[in-house]
């Protein structure tokens, strides 16, 4: 039955990749619906733009948003990579909006850092504005959208608007060593961070790695990472495990069968969904 309901998922988005329109209503069954507009523009780079899916059911209820955030190496991937997913996150939380968005990308003549955190910090502030209320929001991202989430979260969420944080196979302390095997690990030390931005005594590679400002209050994290996993090591996992540890943060940590690219296939997928599921039931009760 799973499986019957991720290929009528699959088959409805190529059918609103295809279409024409801006706007689009997207019907996910059980009474699910969805107003959709792709590519809003949140700033003037081409990069920074957005897809945006607000439940079609209108409530005076303040919704909570998931923005969720593509991997590539900070330097390639777009927002298309997680559409499939993101309509099956819907299904399960149909009384969220979702944000799917691209960020500027690093390259030889542009640093990632600030501008990625900067481009989450802008669709924060267009939510704002669009809905008429600061919304709380769950981060949700894969490999570099992994970690964007998590610095973000622990360092540059000045507003505190980040209820919880879903990793899924993110670098989360770019000094391990395990990590500095990473084929691009040379433009990560280069172009990943702009100095100019880095104070006294940390070193770029730290101001850019979450586990640096994990604090008491930073908010619950769910990590999902693969068991044959050659892009990320699994030290990854347990060096956030511990530091999220040692500062007493809520945080719940699971492995799938796979490597790099297998967290969202069947039964990855699923169980990553309930496991969210539960993760959010759990913060909504305290």
């Amino acid at each position: 039955m799973k499986k019957d309901i991720k290929i009528i998922l699959i088959s409805l988005s190529f059918l609103f990749i295809w279409t024409g329109c801006k706007e689009k209503k997207i019907k996910l069954g059980h009474d699910i619906h969805f107003d959709k507009e792709e590519n809003i523009h949140y700033g003037n780079n081409p990069k920074q733009i957005m897809d945006l899916y607000m439940p079609h059911k209108k409530t005076d209820k303040e919704k909570d948003v998931f923005i969720v955030i593509h991997g590539g190496g900070w330097r390639a991937g777009d927002k298309s990579q997680l559409t499939f997913f993101t309509l099956s996150m819907m299904q399960k939380f149909p009384d969220h909006i979702f944000v799917n968005m691209n960020y500027r990308l690093a390259s030889a003549t542009q640093f990632g850092l600030p501008n990625q955190t900067d481009d989450i910090k802008r669709v924060t502030e267009l939510l704002k504005n669009k809905l008429g209320y600061h919304p709380n929001l769950i981060l949700l991202g894969n490999s570099a959208g992994a970690h964007l989430s998590m610095l973000y979260a622990y360092k540059f969420d000045t507003d505190k608007k980040v209820k919880a944080v879903i990793n899924i196979v993110g670098p989360a302390d770019l000094a391990d060593p395990g990590f500095k095997n990473y084929q691009e690990y040379s433009f990560v030390e280069s172009r990943l961070v702009d100095p100019g931005i880095t104070k006294t005594g940390i070193s770029k590679i730290g101001f850019a790695s979450p586990v640096k400002w994990i604090k008491s209050d930073s908010p619950p994290t769910l990590s999902y990472y693969g068991n044959s996993d050659r892009v990320i090591p699994s030290t990854q996992e347990k060096r956030l495990d511990s530091a999220l540890t040692a500062s007493h943060v809520m945080h719940e940590s699971y492995q799938f069968n796979g490597g790099h690219l297998d967290w969202d296939k069947h039964p990855n997928d699923v169980f990553l969904i309930d496991k969210i599921e539960t993760l959010i039931k759990n913060i909504g009760k305290k």
